[in-house]
């Protein structure tokens, strides 16, 4: 009985240390592949889409491999300054290209503080006036700097450094009284990627976008509206068909954002998600053939009311 005590216990043994080298050895083969991953998406000479956690709204840094710089929004009032030390804390002391979606607040709020402190380039905004003081700061703020508003609308395109293509695909007509359905899209292409940033588009966009004929597919997807059930429908997201979706908002926010419904659509296609709510700021890295980020996708976790 001892005898076969002490043989079993022998097998336990050796059983045990071949497990462990087995542990070892898929540790140093899973250290040796994200080795491997790093070496060969280098963030030196990358394309970086930065996407500013600046709460309950929106606020998107690109920067091209030379150096050209876009912000499009600056967040809510009051954020300007949380901009300022991102952007400087990235040696940024010029935005050559300076997007305002739409008059709402909460993406144009910090756009006069950002033209105060930096030297700016051309500045973009759609043909939309609001009464409100936050729309009329802006519009002071470019008067003093001399700045002059562009139009953005359907078919204006522009280059921004010597690689990255903007095309603007929204405006596409007149919208009335709505602010979120003048919202700037704007697809950017770097040699074989692309993101598309739809501010607070809404379905009646996304329809005209879609009847429009144009080229809506893109790698990367701005969610508009904050992840709101009055956006992304299931045809734009078919049209789009993108590799990750990503979403700007506040965590437990008062309107509910992102939607159930825009989470379930998400899911149901299998297409993961990136959200500031749960994650803070997220840099997407590219190289013009693949896309990266050192932070991994966040859930289709629903926090609100709605």
């Amino acid at each position: 009985m001892k005898k076969i005590a002490l043989l079993m216990l022998i097998i336990l043994s050796i059983f045990l240390v071949a497990c462990e080298n087995i542990t070892i050895e898929e540790e140093k083969k899973e250290e040796t592949s994200q080795m491997q991953v790093k070496k060969e998406f280098s963030k030196e000479g990358a394309l970086s889409v930065h996407f500013i956690d600046v709460g309950q709204g929106d606020s998107t840094l690109v920067i091209t491999p030379d150096h050209e710089t876009m912000l499009i929004d600056a967040g809510n009032n009051g954020v300007g300054k949380e901009i300022e030390s991102y952007l400087k804390g990235h040696g940024i002391n010029k935005i050559d290209v300076l997007v305002g979606t739409h008059p709402d607040a909460d993406h144009i709020g910090g756009i006069d503080y950002i033209i105060y402190n930096f030297e700016i380039g051309s500045f973009y905004m759609p043909k939309k006036s609001h009464t409100t003081e936050t729309f009329k700061d802006v519009l002071i703020a470019a008067k003093k700097k001399g700045l002059k508003i562009k139009e953005a609308k359907y078919g204006v395109n522009f280059n921004l450094g010597k690689s990255v293509v903007c095309e603007i695909l929204n405006p596409m007509r007149s919208y009335g009284e709505d602010n979120n359905l003048w919202s700037i899209v704007i697809k950017a292409t770097y040699k074989n990627k692309s993101f598309l940033f739809t501010g607070d588009a809404e379905f009646e966009n996304e329809k005209d976008m879609i009847s429009s004929g144009i080229n809506l597919e893109s790698d990367v997807l701005k969610l508009g509206h904050h992840g709101s059930s009055s956006s992304t429908s299931e045809n734009f997201l078919k049209a789009v068909h993108p590799d990750v979706a990503i979403l700007s908002c506040k965590y437990k926010n008062k309107y509910g954002h992102p939607h159930k419904e825009t989470l379930n659509l998400l899911k149901e296609y299998n297409i993961p998600l990136y959200r500031t709510d749960e994650q803070g700021s997220i840099v997407f890295y590219s190289n013009g053939d693949e896309i990266w980020s050192e932070k991994k996708p966040g859930t289709y976790d629903y926090y609100g009311e709605k």
